[in-house]
């Protein structure tokens, strides 16, 4: 198994394990980690055995800074084929599946020189230059989404399986969530820029509570982020805004019960990652999305339309952001119930509960059929 860098790659790699794992008890399964990746803390955590191969991504820009970094990501690179060779050697696996990350590339890229099947596991709307690359070798390519199709090579097998996300999105429940949340019935918001935060979110947040607080109606819960640790109470602070006297708004650093809230809300506004877009249609809420502008190949944006035009989602662009048009969009949705539930079951009608399972009987399958 190899996928690492972010939790979007991390966790369906893990997913998939667990499940290849049930269904084979026998398995042996080996991940490959950066050592300085959050894979190197999140596959041991589940049981996995790791193995070290340091790989890094390019900073864009020529500041001395960047400059260095990209020529110890050249010499990564450059050692990372022999090293991946030797793993691959060593561990003699049956199957290489690869989630995303800096470090499938040269993984995947070797093992398929090796002859060893490959399997791949593309999250996004928009396959990154990588994944189109290693498609034309794979024996499967697995997509979250039907669109992602036609930005890959011809002849190329796909599936369409979603994301697997965590059992506890398949089992929450609306009422039990807003119980736990201490919330009513009343229309409910929930904002999200990730662990990190997003400043234009936290601006849209801040925008939102400044017009709905007066009225004492909505519920909002906003989780602003490492980054908006400072600057999330100068916004509020610009707006006359002190959340003190407004038990009904709710702001944090970090949400720890990211299921229940997202449950619990009527309308969502978070970033368009591909785990985030996964998780909106198990739980089938509206959403307006924001993509991160600076992503890879600007695949966020790909993920929100995905949602968009399907009727499941309003997108906008940081660059069109308008607090006018934001406030009237809310505005009419919270007066609107019946508009709001509508995006919500067009995010269902996609939604995709066995992604791990289907994923893990297909490699099964395929890889009997090679015997």
């Amino acid at each position: 198994m190899v996928g690492g860098g972010t939790g979007g790659h991390i966790n369906p790699a893990i997913a998939i394990a667990n499940e290849i794992k049930g269904s084979c008890p026998d398995a042996e399964i080996l991940f490959i980690a950066n050592p300085d990746g959050m894979e190197n803390t999140l596959v041991p955590k589940a049981g996995y055995p790791v193995a070290h191969i340091r790989v890094t991504g390019f900073y864009r820009g020529l500041n001395p800074k960047n400059i260095l970094h990209n020529l110890k990501t050249v010499s990564y690179l450059a050692g990372a084929d022999f090293k991946a060779r030797k793993v691959l050697r060593e561990f003699k696996p049956d199957a290489v599946i690869g989630t995303g990350g800096y470090l499938s590339g040269p993984i995947m890229m070797e093992a398929q020189k090796m002859g060893v099947p490959t399997y791949l596991h593309e999250q996004n709307a928009f396959p990154g230059v990588t994944n189109k690359l290693l498609a034309k070798k794979a024996s499967i390519v697995f997509l979250a989404f039907e669109e992602a199709k036609k930005y890959l090579p011809a002849g190329v097998r796909c599936e369409v399986v979603g994301n697997p996300v965590r059992q506890s999105f398949l089992t929450a429940d609306r009422a039990a969530a807003r119980k736990k949340l201490g919330l009513d019935g009343g229309f409910t918001i929930f904002s999200v820029g990730g662990s990190l935060g997003a400043n234009k979110i936290n601006e849209m947040a801040a925008d939102l509570m400044a017009w709905h607080a007066p009225g004492g109606k909505v519920n909002h819960i906003h989780g602003y982020g490492r980054h908006g640790r400072e600057n999330f109470p100068k916004l509020l602070e610009e707006r006359g805004l002190d959340l003190a006297k407004y038990p009904r708004i709710r702001a944090m650093e970090y949400i720890d019960q990211m299921e229940q809230c997202m449950t619990a809300a009527d309308l969502i506004i978070s970033r368009a990652g591909a785990i985030t877009i996964s998780e909106l249609e198990v739980v089938g809420k509206a959403s307006v999305l924001v993509p991160y502008p600076y992503a890879a190949e600007n695949h966020q944006y790909y993920n929100a339309k995905v949602l968009e035009d399907h009727g499941a989602a309003v997108l906008i662009e940081e660059k069109d952001y308008s607090r006018e048009k934001l406030l009237g969009l809310v505005e009419e949705m919270a007066a609107d119930p019946a508009r709001t539930e509508a995006l919500g079951r067009n995010a269902a009608s996609l939604a995709v509960y066995d992604t791990a399972e289907r994923i893990c009987r297909t490699i099964l399958a395929d890889l009997r059929q090679k015997k």
